[in-house]
Formats: C-alpha cells, structure tokens, sequence
C-alpha cells in the first residue's frame, strides 16, 4: 500500500461512525490489556498472599519519596523497605548515604524493575532488592525502615515489628500511618504525607497506654 492510500485509509477511518459494535470491540480491547498487565506484572506477587494483606502497586510520588527522607534526615547506617515496590525509596536512600539499603519485594516482575532502576542509575551495587515474605524478614539488625504499605497489612506488620526491632530503630510509614501508633513527627499533607514512629516510645505507649508528646511537622 503506498502513501496516498495509506493517508485515504486512515482519513475514512476517522471519519467513519464506530457504533455500538465498535465502541464495545474498543472496550473489550481496552478490558483485555488491562487484564494482561494485571497477569503479566501484578498477580504473580500476590497468589499466595490473603486477600486482606494484598497491596497493589502504587507508585510513591516525588513528594512522598521527599517527605520520607526529610523524617531520616540526620540517621545513618542501613535502610530497609518493606514492600519496595519500584525500588525508588531504596534508591533515594542510597543516594542520601544509607549504606546497605535493602528492598523486599513480592512480585517478581517489581522486582526486575527495581534493579533496572537501579542499573540506570548505576547504583546496582550499591543497593539490593530480595523477593521475600514481609513476614520472614530478619529486622532484628534493622535500624531505618520504611513501608508503603496498606492499613490492614499495617495492623499485622506491627507486632513483627515490636518484636524484632532494636529502641532506637525509626520506622516512616508513607500513604497511610500505623493505626495504633503515634508518631514522633509528621510531615507533608494529604496523600503525600509521611509518619515516623520511634520503636522506644511505641514499647513504652504499649506497657503504659500513656500518650507520649509528639513533634508534628507540616509542609503546606
């Protein structure tokens, strides 16, 4: 087919009424890559984990990613994301000094794309990224963490976490805060908002049910 009937075939296709026949074609279409992407790249992570403990993929925003660094600001030593999606809280964290940063990831396919960001920024050897049970993960070394993780996930994470993490281990939950705890420090606004939770003060609030004061920190 040359040019001019190629540019004819395309104008008629234009101009042409899809109807109801086309349009349900076009959505079916729509429906069928959308499942594919869903097979292809998030249910893998998911089979074998309760419905209630699942947690899609949603990228962390600029500011969320910002926001979690500003409530580590000040701390050093190694980094761990429980949930690490992407890979770009990992990254950034590297990038701030956080040596080894670590991510742990379900879904395989999230976890290619977290190393290929990481090759891209060539800092694949600086940082890694383990396909492993959130439930399984040895925290007891763990001093930073971090998690972008949903509420009802966030209900069973947290007695792993008073079990395993040391005193003056700092967790900053973005997206959505531990419903039982309360943080030391607060920053952002709305969907973009980050807490930070001192495992100390969570131990002592355990024991004493006493509220301790908070510091609370906002970015307009």
């Amino acid at each position: 087919m040359d040019d001019d009937t190629s540019e004819q075939a395309f104008a008629e296709l234009q101009s042409r009424n899809l109807g109801g026949w086309g349009l349900a074609q076009i959505g079916f279409g729509t429906g069928l890559a959308i499942y594919a992407m869903w097979v292809g790249i998030l249910q893998p992570g998911f089979r074998k984990v309760p419905l209630k403990l699942q947690v899609p993929y949603i990228p962390a925003s600029k500011a969320q990613v910002d926001n979690v660094m500003t409530l580590l600001k000040g701390r050093n030593g190694g980094l761990v994301d429980l949930g690490s999606g992407d890979g770009r809280i990992v990254l950034e964290a590297s990038r701030r000094g956080f040596s080894p940063a670590v991510g742990y990831e379900l879904n395989p396919w999230l976890i290619c794309l977290s190393r290929f960001h990481a090759w891209r920024a060539d800092r694949h050897e600086k940082v890694s990224f383990r396909r492993e049970d959130l439930w399984k993960v040895d925290l007891t070394e763990c001093k930073n963490i971090t998690v972008f993780l949903a509420p009802s996930v966030l209900l069973v994470v947290t007695e792993c976490l008073l079990d395993e993490l040391p005193d003056d281990a700092l967790v900053v939950a973005g997206r959505f805060p531990f419903p039982d705890w309360a943080p030391c420090r607060v920053e952002g606004c709305g969907v973009d908002r980050a807490w930070a939770y001192n495992m100390q003060a969570q131990r002592r609030l355990g024991v004493s049910y006493i509220p301790l004061p908070c510091v609370i920190t906002l970015i307009a």
